[in-house]
């Protein structure tokens, strides 16, 4: 039985997720889909192995148009040069501001192809399939679409809210253990910023590594009605939407300083140890109790994710300072962190004093 999450704002039109098993067989029934249809599926070569040809087929089957858009898996797709090539292969297949994307991958594809349907045209309509359970619970949902840079990660992009994200649990099956521990990172991220209750159940799960699907599932709804909420509230991020960044200043400057390497550190695993991090910053001081900081790094040990800086690799203070200094939340040089004042009570803190945070991190392990 489906689970169905209503997303909606007053910037942005509503769409529902939709979240169970085996719904990718059921493509061809969704409102979006018209015989004659132009459409695109934007996938990786590894994802599009695992699960292209069934969703192609099912476009097929409802009288669409369906072309296949891959690119080379990895965080590397996300990039100017593989951005173009998305949006050459839309105009060579043939779309026009009537057709529609289908992002059918992870977070990388999910931000990609949002993106590309942002500048297409200015602006086609694309639906969401997320493959990971990082992508369901978090980048598949409100609308933000990026590349990265250089510089940093996410950098250049769009808000472009999908018409649809459909989070089918069935494709989790052939997730990596390490991919699947990735994407709790973030459930238990959603708890810690916004619902104890929520943080505690998942930190008595432990390792998400054989949950039952009905748990899972219904995690995985919580999840996003943490984050339907708070996009609801702040689509395009002024105020409450920061607090989804819980972990992410910390996170991307380590993800940046390793080179956006998945292989040494993934996305969620750099939310985990960056939610740690976050709260031991805020108990250094003295915003929350310094048992709060130890209870998350139970949960997320306990997940088989790292917690401390040495589970990762070697890094310099300052250097990991500079990457924050160029995190999109920074402003005027001073730095925006999201902090807490217990487990389900985070909030934003403005002009953080450098210094502050470079004493924090060499107390952390850093050079």
């Amino acid at each position: 039985m489906s689970r169905i999450v209503a997303v909606s704002g007053a910037g942005f039109r509503p769409y529902e997720v939709v979240i169970g098993p085996d719904l990718i067989e059921s493509i061809g029934q969704w409102p979006e889909l018209r015989p004659g249809r132009a459409v695109a599926v934007v996938s990786d070569e590894t994802v599009f192995g695992l699960h292209g040809e069934r969703v192609l087929a099912a476009l097929e089957a409802s009288g669409a148009r369906a072309h296949a858009v891959q690119v080379p898996p990895g965080e590397a797709s996300k990039s100017f040069g593989t951005l173009e090539q998305v949006l050459d292969a839309l105009l060579g297949h043939g779309l026009d501001r009537s057709s529609l994307v289908v992002a059918l991958g992870g977070g990388v594809i999910g931000d990609l192809a949002g993106l590309a349907a942002a500048l297409f045209m200015r602006g086609i309509d694309f639906i969401q399939v997320p493959t990971t359970l990082l992508a369901q619970v978090d980048s598949s949902v409100g609308g933000k679409t990026a590349i990265d840079t250089p510089r940093g990660k996410n950098l250049v992009g769009a808000f472009h809210q999908p018409r649809r994200v459909v989070a089918d649990t069935g494709v989790l099956r052939t997730l990596p253990h390490r991919q699947l521990r990735s994407g709790w990172a973030e459930m238990l991220k959603h708890g810690l910023l916004a619902d104890a209750a929520y943080f505690d159940a998942l930190a008595a799960v432990g390792d998400p590594v054989g949950v039952d699907d009905t748990t899972l599932a219904e995690a995985i709804e919580q999840s996003v009605r943490i984050k339907a909420a708070v996009v609801g509230a702040d689509e395009r991020e002024a105020g409450q939407r920061a607090l989804l960044n819980l972990g992410h200043t910390f996170g991307h400057a380590l993800e940046a300083e390793l080179g956006f390497d998945e292989s040494l550190l993934t996305h969620g695993e750099a939310v985990a140890l960056g939610c740690v991090l976050a709260f031991g910053y805020s108990a250094r001081e003295g915003l929350c109790a310094e048992a709060e900081e130890e209870r998350v790094a139970t949960a997320m040990r306990a997940a088989g994710l790292p917690t401390r800086l040495s589970d990762v690799g070697a890094f310099e203070a300052d250097a990991l300072l500079d990457r924050m200094a160029e995190d999109k939340k920074a402003e005027g040089g001073r730095l925006t962190l999201v902090l807490a004042r217990r487990i389900g009570e985070a909030f934003v803190a403005r002009d953080v004093e450098a210094a502050r945070v470079r004493a924090f991190l060499k107390a952390a392990g850093a050079t």
